[in-house]
């Protein structure tokens, strides 16, 4: 069975996982990576360039190839291609940009267009957004199944405009990455679709993992904390931020590293400034996956002071390698960290709690904090296993591909030619317009 994986932008560094998914996979059935475009910026990852070599990127093809094979797939499948064309535009409306979502069909006859070449039994996409609906749009064009995973939280935040229901009641399932993440999934899907809707789960590699040393002993308070992630808003960096000035003034030597970039790093790099906290707290950027796990070697543990999430990745990691995390009680969070068991779980946006979870992890007696990183690794493992999970993957994929019925092709092209001249003119303006 082969697998062609539909993404927006691949491979990035903050998206590891779905690299990491993608590999593990291959150890049951082929992949075929299609994206509509590379990531920006020099990646310091040597596993993402390797990654980049195996990808097809669809927008490097050009406006006129996209636009033949638009046409090409109108007058190979007329009526295949007037349903899509109905269903980009309704989903459009819905999102009010109909043109953005013919834009979307562009891209999704090139990605059928691929998969043709490739052999493929199954589209699957990564997050509700664009991806999902360019995997939608060329199921509709073709005989091929489709999937995609939600993580949360931007899909949450517009789950309407994402046409989620619809893409749902479309798919041959769709997988959340937890039960928050479900629940969430449910609220915009009738009930009778529920059944559809899977929890799997991102997953981790253990080996990588099993050098992984004891959490160092604290001096004298010196409390050294990672905080990883991108520097945007639901990531909470600024309360971050105000909790550790009110650790310094009782533990001086507390300390934490930033692991990310984002458009917030000036306003972050300010609020240190104000709080006179230079001298503890680095600006690391972004590192490769080694350097990570380095740094978490030489950590106490993990803070996340995120005001919304799905289930974050690098929670997963840190405990992973036996690190105790400070997170914020939301999403999928609890579902995995155990609080006073595996880290500490704080209410989103308070510092006082969040600077209390801090000292409190400081003073931890060394054997109570070597505890708390061992049961996070035990209980990480357990749960996110990707030889494990992509298991269960592999199981939907193939239980999706035996349950499609193929659908025969028309061989008329008249549900589509008074259609044709209009299409045209609109998919050439889609074209032109920048998402």
């Amino acid at each position: 069975m082969k697998i062609a994986y539909v993404l927006n932008t691949y491979p990035s560094p903050s998206h590891s996982f779905i690299r990491r998914e993608i590999v593990a996979l291959e150890k049951h059935m082929d992949v075929a990576r299609i994206a509509m475009r590379r990531p920006g910026g020099t990646d310091p990852d040597p596993q993402n360039r390797t990654e980049a070599d195996k990808t097809t990127f669809v927008l490097e093809r050009g406006k006129a190839k996209l636009m033949a094979t638009a046409l090409g797939q109108a007058l190979r499948r007329p009526v295949a291609m007037a349903k899509a064309v109905r269903l980009a535009l309704s989903c459009g409306l819905t999102a009010g940009e109909k043109l953005r979502h013919l834009l979307y069909l562009a891209e999704a006859c090139t990605v059928v267009r691929l998969c043709e070449v490739a052999d493929a039994d199954h589209i699957h996409a990564h997050f509700g957004t664009n991806a999902s609906a360019i995997a939608m749009l060329a199921s509709a064009l073709s005989d091929l199944p489709y999937s995609f995973t939600v993580h949360g939280p931007e899909e949450f935040d517009r789950q309407e405009s994402l046409s989620l229901g619809v893409k749902t009641s479309r798919a041959a399932f769709a997988a959340t990455v937890s039960s928050y993440g479900r629940s969430q999934l449910m609220r915009w899907t009738d009930r009778h679709d529920w059944p559809r809707i899977k929890v799997v789960h991102c997953g981790i590699v253990p080996a990588k993992h099993a050098d992984s040393t004891p959490v160092p002993r604290v001096e004298n308070g010196a409390l050294r904390l990672l905080c990883i992630g991108r520097f945007v808003e639901q990531k909470g960096h600024g309360i971050l931020v105000e909790a550790l000035a009110r650790c310094v003034a009782d533990q001086p030597g507390v300390s934490v590293t930033f692991l990310g970039d984002g458009p917030m790093r000036g306003d972050l790099e300010a609020a240190v400034a104000e709080a006179g906290l230079q001298d503890n707290v680095r600006f690391a950027g972004w590192v490769n996956q080694d350097t990570v796990r380095r740094m978490l070697d030489d950590s106490h543990g993990l803070v996340l002071p995120s005001f919304a999430e799905g289930l974050p990745m690098v929670v997963m990691e840190a405990m992973a390698s036996a690190r105790p995390v400070i997170a914020t009680r939301i999403a999928g969070i609890p579902e995995l960290v155990k609080d006073g068991e595996s880290g500490l779980l704080v209410p989103a946006g308070d510092a006082a709690a969040l600077a209390d979870a801090m000292l409190a992890l400081s003073r931890l007696p060394d054997g109570e904090l070597r505890r708390m990183g061992a049961a996070a690794r035990a209980r990480v493992i357990a749960r996110h296993d990707i030889d494990a999970i992509v298991r269960d993957l592999a199981g939907h994929f193939m239980q999706a591909a035996l349950q499609r019925p193929r659908r025969k092709a028309k061989s008329t092209a008249a549900p589509l030619l008074g259609a044709a001249p209009a299409f045209r003119l609109a998919l050439s303006a889609s074209l032109g317009t920048k998402r």
